[in-house]
């Protein structure tokens, strides 16, 4: 290790360029053992190079059971994020840190002095956190972010014949691509195939149709409690070329199931790109059982619906983590022992397998080598 590593040993681990970690290193040998940044905390939440934080603007509901989260990020956050990517979300509730992925619904525009971000989060009945963020949340709430990422993504070039299919609050996603392509005067055969139980449950209704009068978008609206669900036939009737459209789709697993079946029937999976949005908590079995965390040794008793993740955090074992939604792979770890079950397919895997935690639980005792 040469002087200069030596020097900036204490800081080794913090983001930034070689220069500010020159300037940290020095403040460091005369504040350890804190790090300068424990006291930037004091003077302002926001500063930190540890992690990334934001403040909340504002909350402001968009149906009885959503509500739009305004979040101004702190130093260190990249506004050159891709329409349809998500953000991590940490919140401390609890006398703990609770973690969830959610797509961003603002638009990139680094021209623009507002330096904000938006989600747009609907209550779920067994998700306290997404409860929270809807109806517990104020502004000045200081969060931690996850910086953003995903695959899903406006397509650039856009496609000549382009097709969105959503459910629910699959359309948030959309809904960025969307507000980018109306800013850049974006103009192609674009069709946006949206369902909800009923008109009350439509998020951004009046902006969908705002696009539709505009020519940005043919809107093929669904409300389910009157028109029934929208299956393969349902769908060939509102897009009968869908087989020669990209196709971008968000939604309930059940709907992007139907989706994937259409396209790979029709051969044309190539041409269909999926999100899917939230695990389906208990639709794979209830079984549940005790989770040992084998270095630690430590033990709890879980059911079949919650994740290995959270288990561990629960019983207070650091656990690896990234998008909290099955595709970072930073959380995972080795099965030692038992068996566990992917909450999104419902497939189970054996000691000895490679899993992750963040969409896995326990269907039976299991030892993870964490």
């Amino acid at each position: 290790m040469g002087w200069r590593e030596r020097f900036e040993a204490p800081v080794a681990g913090v983001a930034g360029g070689k220069g500010g970690n020159w300037v940290r290193a020095a403040v460091a040998r005369v504040t350890t053992p804190l790090l300068p940044d424990d006291y930037l905390h004091l003077v302002n939440p926001l500063w930190s190079a540890r992690e990334l934080r934001g403040r909340v603007v504002s909350v402001t509901p968009v149906t009885s059971d959503s509500a739009t989260i305004v979040i101004a990020p702190g130093w260190g956050f990249s506004f050159d994020y891709h329409p349809g990517q998500y953000i991590g979300i940490g919140v401390q509730k609890g006398g703990r840190w609770a973690w969830r992925s959610y797509s961003l619904t603002s638009e990139p525009d680094s021209s623009v002095a507002d330096r904000t971000v938006a989600i747009t989060v609907k209550a779920m009945p067994e998700g306290f956190l997404s409860s929270h963020l809807v109806s517990g949340l104020t502004p000045g709430t200081v969060v931690r972010l996850a910086a953003p990422a995903g695959e899903f993504v406006l397509p650039d070039p856009l496609p000549e014949k382009l097709l969105f299919a959503t459910a629910g609050s699959g359309i948030t996603p959309i809904i960025s691509m969307l507000r980018t392509m109306a800013r850049r005067g974006q103009r192609v055969d674009a069709v946006l195939v949206h369902s909800a139980p009923e008109e009350s449950d439509v998020l951004f209704a009046d902006e969908l149709r705002g696009y539709a009068d505009a020519g940005l978008i043919d809107l093929k609206l669904r409300l389910t409690r009157t028109d029934g669900r929208v299956d393969a036939t349902a769908f060939d009737d509102l897009v009968p070329d869908w087989a020669e459209r990209q196709t971008w789709a968000c939604g309930p697993s059940g709907f992007v199931d139907m989706l994937t079946g259409l396209f790979h029937d029709g051969g044309r999976e190539d041409r269909l790109h999926v999100e899917r949005f939230a695990l389906e908590r208990g639709a794979a079995g209830a079984q549940g059982g005790t989770v040992t965390f084998g270095r630690g040794g430590k033990t709890i008793e879980v059911d079949g619906a919650s994740t290995l993740l959270e288990a561990g955090e629960e019983a207070g074992v650091l656990m690896p983590f990234g998008c909290r939604m099955g595709i970072c792979q930073s959380c995972v770890v080795m099965l030692d022992k038992g068996c566990v079950r992917d909450l999104r397919t419902g497939v189970e895997h054996v000691e000895g397998e490679r899993i992750q935690t963040c969409v896995s639980a326990a269907a039976g005792d299991c030892t993870l080598d964490v």
